[in-house]
């Protein structure tokens, strides 16, 4: 009987789960590979340079025009030889659907998002922290001890860290009787 029930599952679990497949990436080209991707350099470069052509020869405007028309070059040379995919429109587009070849993409620029919000929100906390045991809060809320502030943010870096910590030691959660509930 327990056989029969095992084999059910079984049955059950792999008829149920779907089959991954992977479609066509929306009609997505390579950017190097990509037409409109090329007039979209071209067409940047030409405004670039038909203003250059307004300027006096080595005048600031125009060198600082010549620099923009050399940063605008890479840029697209960066793009055209990464692995990124460019719409119809010309423009880079991000794929996230879990292929891990597209993973450089999102993954590390997410995981770099989430340590420095992580960082803002634990300096923060330890900022209102530090001055709740100070003799006039509210002030050092209102306006900022910047030496302080300062001193928390240098060290709030490896606020994972320090977080991991008060988890073990039971002081980054505070007690039910502390937190306030609504009479409704």
């Amino acid at each position: 009987m327990f056989n029969l029930k095992k084999s059910l599952f079984v049955f059950f679990l792999a008829v149920s789960i779907p089959l991954t497949a992977f479609a066509d990436v929306a009609g997505l080209t390579k950017c190097s590979e990509s037409s409109a991707f090329n007039k979209r350099l071209e067409s940047s470069v030409r405004k670039l340079e038909s203003r250059v052509q307004k300027y006096e020869a080595g005048s600031p405007p125009a060198l600082a025009l010549e620099q923009q028309i050399t940063r605008t070059k890479q840029r697209f040379s960066r793009y055209s030889n990464s692995e990124l995919l460019c719409g119809k429109e010309g423009l880079p587009h991000l794929i996230t659907d879990g292929r891990w070849d597209h993973a450089v993409e999102f993954v590390i620029p997410g995981i770099m998002f989430l340590y420095i919000s992580g960082w803002i929100g634990w300096v923060g906390r330890s900022y209102l922290s530090t001055v709740s045991k100070t003799s006039n809060p509210t002030e050092k809320e209102i306006i900022i001890d910047v030496p302080l502030a300062l001193k928390i943010m240098s060290s709030g870096f490896i606020w994972p860290i320090s977080a991991w910590q008060e988890f073990t030691s039971g002081d980054f959660l505070a007690s039910d009787s502390e937190i306030t509930v609504s009479p409704r």
